[in-house]
């Protein structure tokens, strides 16, 4: 389960990635967008056509302090950095221990017969 975890994580294609953000950003409330566009620094989802008409109206009311400026950054395009990153470190550790627990499983089963060298030979078991 681990091993097939960890392979979706670093097979997620990015549009797959995109489109799982923008069913969230829908599912977001005012409050929430707000407080993530201002700690990010950032204005609306992405700057693609599908975006900008379901989303207009949260880049007119951005208040991020970007806005004050010349022009801010798109959410999407912060959002889609950080999780790129996140999901590669997470298949790649979560593979390591997939093998490092397949790796113990295989020496358990190759070794879990042996006898002590030290024992007495005449001994049962």
């Amino acid at each position: 389960f681990q091993f097939g975890i960890s392979c979706a994580c670093l097979v997620l294609k990015t549009h797959k990635q995109e489109s799982l953000l923008n069913g969230t950003w829908k599912l977001l409330n005012d409050n929430t967008r707000i407080s993530l566009e201002n700690s990010l620094n950032c204005c609306g989802l992405f700057n693609n056509t599908e975006s900008a008409e379901l989303f207009k109206s949260d880049v007119d009311n951005c208040s991020a302090p970007c806005r004050k400026t010349s022009v801010c950054l798109k959410c999407g395009v912060l959002l889609m950095e950080h999780a790129d990153e996140a999901l590669k470190i997470l298949g790649g550790v979560g593979l390591f221990f997939s093998f490092t627990e397949i790796l113990g499983v295989w020496l358990a089963m190759r070794y879990r017969n042996q006898k002590d060298p030290r024992a007495n030979p005449s001994a049962f078991l």
